[in-house]
């Protein structure tokens, strides 16, 4: 377990969330289902599972170091890496591999959102560690693959080659054929039935040694940048270096740095309750709903002749709601929207009309 690290990534700006979820508090640092515990915290405790607390890092904004200081006080400061901006997956990947790889160039990585929800944590253990022996073993990069339940068009989607390539070791490990970003519906369906499509996770597992080795072969540019980092990593000079990095490197997805193109790709097929939470529709699908299919958050909410509402207010508020039919309804530091559950794609538009009209202290 000495050579398991995990790499959370959480420097997400959760617009889509807004009201509840704000610049200054993005959505990693709240407690969106009601548990007690934050999305960020909840994906800690998950990793705890496969590697020590000493081998957990956290690569965020560095305008959110402190919150994850706060949410996470055993975590050691140093495992804190904060990036100057947000640069996409790709660059968050290269520094936090170079840095580990320099420590140990035996590590065996899990690289995961810290915004996700997984109910089924047992199976998703045992799905990492899975992988890990795999990625020890081989050179190889694998992504977490989740059985689908629906046609969704907000996914990515992996097809993976059945059967005469499985893994001996674990028959649920396949050999990539392709990735497909977000399809239209008629697509989606036709991934669902065809039988050999997975949604893609965002949840990776490989050994510093194969992605460093991959991205220098298929994304050199990138490797570059952050190569030229190899003497300042866990050294004082290292934050000069990062920020010096984040100025000149590109905006890039590890997806289409590396993924998309390199050969020696697997996928692990799980089911385990996943959701990206990437929407108020995903988060209500997950929260407990009364018999006229209203899920709500926080203390003193009553409904009157109201169905299939999703509420959230503090536990300090009293809200009272009459006559509303799938709804979205959210009071947060001041701020109240209401918006139609089917338009929620609209929330960013909202936000940027906020900024614009109102200021930046409302988002």
């Amino acid at each position: 377990m000495q050579n398991h690290y995990a790499i959370i990534m959480a420097g997400g700006a959760g617009t889509r969330f807004w009201p509840m979820s704000t610049a200054k508090h993005p959505k990693q640092f709240l407690d969106i289902l009601g548990t007690g515990r934050t999305l960020l915290q909840q994906t800690y405790d998950r990793l705890l599972k496969v590697c020590p607390n000493e081998n957990i890092y956290i690569v965020t904004s560095a305008a959110y170091s402190k919150l994850v200081e706060k949410q996470l006080p055993e975590l050691p400061l140093a495992n804190i890496l904060c990036e100057p901006g947000r640069k996409n997956t790709a660059p968050c990947v290269a520094y936090a591999s170079y840095k580990i790889h320099k420590l140990n160039p035996k590590a065996i990585t899990v690289v995961a959102p810290s915004d996700h929800l997984i109910k089924k944590e047992d199976i998703f253990v045992k799905a990492i560690e899975s992988c890990f022996a795999k990625a020890a073993a081989e050179d190889c990069l694998i992504t977490l693959g989740i059985k689908p339940t629906r046609p969704d068009t907000g996914y990515g989607y992996v097809q993976f080659i059945d059967k005469k390539d499985n893994d001996e070791k674990d028959k649920r490990i396949y050999k990539v054929k392709t990735f497909t970003e977000k399809p239209d519906l008629d697509m989606a369906r036709f991934f669902m039935e065809s039988g050999d499509f997975l949604w893609n996770s965002g949840i990776f597992i490989w050994s510093t040694a194969s992605i460093l080795s991959a991205m220098e072969q298929h994304d050199p540019e990138l490797a570059n940048v952050f190569k030229e980092g190899w003497d300042a990593y866990n050294t004082t000079r290292e934050q000069e270096f990062v920020n010096n990095a984040y100025n000149v490197c590109k905006n890039i997805s590890i997806d289409y740095s590396v993924m998309e193109k390199a050969e020696n790709v697997f996928v692990r097929s799980s089911i385990i309750g996943w959701s990206d939470l990437g929407t108020f529709g995903s988060l209500y699908t997950h929260l407990k709903k009364d018999k006229f299919r209203n899920a709500t958050i926080g203390k003193n909410v009553m409904l009157y002749d109201s169905k299939n509402c999703i509420v959230q207010v503090p536990n300090d508020k009293l809200i009272v709601l009459q006559g509303l039919d799938d709804y979205i309804v959210v009071e947060s530091e001041g701020v109240l929207m209401i918006c139609k559950k089917q338009d929620e794609q609209m929330i960013r538009n909202f936000v940027n009309d906020v900024k614009v009209n109102k200021g930046e202290k409302f988002v």
